[in-house]
């Protein structure tokens, strides 16, 4: 965990500046040290003008930064291209510049760092059995989520010219990172005000392994959701899914928390959105395609 607010000072003196230019500039963060979590990692977007104005910006933070902005540090040598994506909203004059704050997985530890600890908690025996095997050690999400919302934010900050409130502070992921975004939505409302879940792994675990328990898997969530969503109160949340690879298994989980949203009385268009994509795969190309759409509709003003 960051301990000092002067170390946290000396990390931003001593960032490697990846790209400068006109199209925003990149920063990267090595072997961040946080409590009870493997090391972090960061890849910080600063949007054009940044370095010349005393402008303050709001934030996105994104999980699997290592798969946002440089192919060569991509996992499967694709990128969502977020601060294209970003800038592409931003010619339409509805979406302000973001700081985006990308957030790399942890390796072989992903998995455990992005499962919802109050999902898992509330998951049947069966369910937990199978999240316990392919997590590989305790779910440490509930720290990740403390160390997001504490020391990390309170860094970026503190270390750049933020806007933050809540109601300027995101956070987007894909597939577990869905499930994580929508976790740290709804379990630190105060703190992010916009979600993306993009591709969310609503099965949790290898979907065709839970097949037969469909029912007690789509309750899990109609109930965590009902729980812990509430009232909107000017926050906003897109969902989506494709159709093909993985997505392809998505549907029947996405419209259980759809409902939810309905009933909860979130308006549909303005409080949430729900988009299916046909074709669509489960991958970075895909999210990078439909990514100006989604922070179109999410960030806009």
């Amino acid at each position: 965990m960051f301990r000092h607010l002067a170390a946290l000072l000396a990390l931003l003196a001593l960032a490697l500046p990846l790209r400068a230019e006109d199209r925003g500039r990149l920063l990267e963060y090595e072997r961040i040290a946080a409590a009870g979590l493997p090391d972090q990692r960061l890849t910080i977007w600063l949007p054009p003008g940044y370095d010349g104005s005393m402008q303050r910006y709001p934030v996105l933070y994104m999980h699997d930064g290592h798969n946002l902005f440089d192919v060569t540090k991509s996992n499967f040598n694709k990128i969502w291209a977020a601060d294209q994506a970003m800038l592409a909203a931003m010619e339409s004059g509805e979406v302000e510049p973001h700081i985006i704050v990308g957030i790399w997985a942890p390796g072989a530890d992903r998995y455990r760092q992005y499962l919802p600890r109050s999902a898992y908690d509330a998951a049947p025996p069966s369910l937990r059995a199978q999240m316990d095997a392919a997590a590989g050690g305790a779910v440490v999400s509930d720290r990740y989520l403390a160390w997001l919302t504490g020391p990390l934010k309170s860094w970026v900050d503190t270390a750049f010219r933020t806007r933050p409130g809540r109601d300027d502070t995101a956070i987007v992921g894909s597939s577990m990172g869905g499930l994580m975004s929508c976790y740290a939505f709804l379990e630190a409302p105060e703190v992010f005000g916009r979600a993306g879940c993009v591709s969310s792994h609503w099965p949790a675990v290898d979907p065709r392994a839970v097949e037969g328990e469909s029912a007690s898997v789509k309750a899990l969530w109609d109930a965590w959701f009902a729980a812990r969503l509430g009232a909107p109160e000017g926050r906003r949340v897109w969902l989506d899914h494709g159709t093909a690879t993985l997505d392809q298994f998505y549907a029947p989980y996405q419209q259980v928390v759809d409902a939810r949203f309905a009933a909860a009385g979130w308006q549909r268009g303005r409080d949430w959105e729900s988009r299916v994509y046909e074709g669509a795969e489960h991958e970075e190309n895909a999210w990078a395609a439909r990514l100006p759409e989604i922070f179109g509709w999410l960030l806009r003003k």
